[in-house]
C-alpha cells in the first residue's frame, strides 16, 4: 500500500474536518440558514484579504475571477499592462486580447520578478493606460512580485487600477488589499484555502467600482455589480457551490483562530525550510531572488529531465507533485507549500525528493535536506 501525498500547486490537501462539513446534508440556497452561512463566509474573506470593501465570490476556478476582473474593467480599445513572466502573467494578457483590450506586454524572464521601475515609466509615458495586471504569486515559476511597491505606483494614476492575481498568493503571503491600496485581488479555493476546486474569489475596491460602472463590455454570469448587489442580501446571484460555502465557512473559522500573522510566518517557514533543503542537496533554485512562499520551483539536477523526478515521486511514493511548463517543461519541478500541511508534511516531501535523487543515481547525501529544513522548523 502506498499512501497518496499531494503537493501540487492545486488542488491542495483538504484537512478531514472540512471534509466532515462538506458531507453534511445538502442545503438549499435561498434558505435563511444558507443566508447566514452567506454572511459568516463574506465577513471572513474579507478578514484573510484585510479589507472593508467587497469581496464575491463565484462558482468557479480562479481563472472565473480573472476573466470578470477583466470583462467588468476594460472596454474595447482600452490599454493595460500586462506583466508576462509565467504561464499565468501570459494568460492576463490573453483575456485582455479576448476581450477587445489592447495588452501592453511587459515581459520578464521567467524566474525574475518584474522591476516596478519599469511600470513606473510605462505610465509615466502612457497615463492613458486603464489598468495593471500582475502576479502576486506566478504559480508557474514560484516567483513573489513586489506588489506593495507596484500599488504605489499605480496608486498615483486616478484613470488607472491594479488588478493581482492572488490565486496562489492570499492566504500565504501578506497581501493588505486596503493597506497596500490594491484595487482588485482574485483568488482561488483550491489553493491556501485547504478546498478542493470550485471557488473564485476577487476584492473590489470602491475605485475599481468606478471603472465597473462605466465597463460596455457584455457579461452575464461574470457581472460583478449584480454579485455585489445579491452579497448585500446574503445570498447569490446564481446557484452556488452550496457544499464548498460550507467548507470555506469552517477553513475561516481555523484562520481566524490561528491569526494571520502566525498563519504568514507558519507558511513562510515551511518555504524558507524547503528552499534550504533544495539548497543543502546541491540543487538551485529557479527563482533565488524573489522566491514565493506558496510554492517552491526547483532547477533539476545537470542533465536530467526534471519530469523524471515527478514521475518518480508518484509512482514509488504516492507523492504528486507539480513539473514545469510550456518553457520550463523537463527543467524544474514545483512543490507547494499549500493546502492541509504541516512541518512534518514539508520534511516527508524533503526525504522524499532525496531519496528520489539517489534512486536516480544522482551523488546526494541522504539527509543533508531533511537536516537543514529542520534547523529552520525547529526554530519557527
Amino acid at each position: 500500500m502506498i499512501k497518496k501525498r499531494i503537493y501540487s500547486p492545486g488542488p491542495v490537501d483538504v484537512s478531514p474536518y472540512t471534509s466532515l462539513e462538506m458531507a453534511r446534508p445538502i442545503l438549499h440556497h435561498r434558505t435563511k440558514e444558507f443566508e447566514a452561512i452567506v454572511a459568516e463566509v463574506v465577513e471572513g474573506l474579507k478578514y484573510v484579504f484585510q479589507t472593508k470593501g467587497d469581496v464575491l465570490v463565484f462558482a468557479s476556478s480562479g481563472t472565473g475571477a480573472m476573466e470578470g476582473a477583466v470583462c467588468n474593467i476594460l472596454n474595447p480599445g482600452d490599454k493595460a499592462i500586462c506583466v508576462r513572466g509565467g504561464k499565468f502573467g501570459e494568460r492576463w494578457s490573453q483575456l485582455v486580447t479576448k476581450f477587445g483590450g489592447e495588452p501592453v506586454d511587459m515581459n520578464v524572464p521567467w524566474g525574475q520578478a518584474v522591476d516596478p521601475a519599469l511600470i513606473e515609466s510605462a505610465l509615466k509615458a502612457d497615463p492613458s493606460i486603464r489598468a495593471v495586471y500582475i502576479q502576486a504569486s506566478e504559480t508557474s515559476t514560484g516567483v513573489a512580485s513586489p506588489v506593495k511597491e507596484i500599488a504605489g505606483i499605480v496608486r498615483k494614476y486616478e484613470g488607472t487600477i491594479l488588478v493581482v492575481d492572488g490565486i496562489t498568493a492570499v492566504g500565504v503571503m501578506n497581501l493588505p488589499v486596503d493597506e497596500w491600496g490594491l484595487d482588485i485581488v482574485v483568488g482561488g479555493s483550491q489553493k491556501a484555502w485547504r478546498l478542493p476546486p470550485g471557488l473564485a474569489f476577487a476584492s473590489v475596491s470602491e475605485k475599481a467600482w468606478g471603472f465597473v460602472e462605466k465597463c460596455t463590455q457584455p457579461r452575464y454570469y461574470f457581472d460583478w455589480s449584480k454579485e455585489r448587489k445579491a452579497l448585500g442580501k446574503n445570498t447569490t446571484a446564481y446557484t452556488p457551490a452550496v457544499s464548498l460555502f460550507v467548507g470555506l465557512r469552517q477553513v475561516l473559522a481555523e484562520i481566524r483562530e490561528e491569526g494571520l500573522d502566525a498563519l504568514f510566518a507558519r507558511s513562510a517557514s515551511y518555504a524558507q525550510a524547503f528552499r534550504a533543503a533544495m539548497v543543502a542537496l546541491g540543487l538551485r533554485l529557479f527563482a533565488p531572488d524573489s522566491p514565493s512562499d506558496s510554492i517552491t520551483a526547483v532547477l533539476g539536477p545537470e542533465g536530467m529531465d526534471a519530469g523524471l523526478i515527478v514521475k518518480h515521486l508518484a509512482s514509488k511514493y504516492g507523492i504528486t507533485i507539480a513539473g514545469g511548463q510550456d518553457d520550463a517543461k523537463g527543467k524544474i519541478f514545483r512543490v507547494s507549500h499549500m493546502g492541509y500541511l504541516d512541518a512534518l508534511d514539508m520534511i516527508t516531501a524533503v526525504a522524499a525528493v532525496e531519496m528520489t535523487l539517489k534512486e536516480l543515481g544522482q551523488p546526494v547525501e541522504l539527509g543533508a535536506g531533511v537536516r537543514a529544513a529542520q534547523e529552520i522548523l525547529v526554530q519557527a
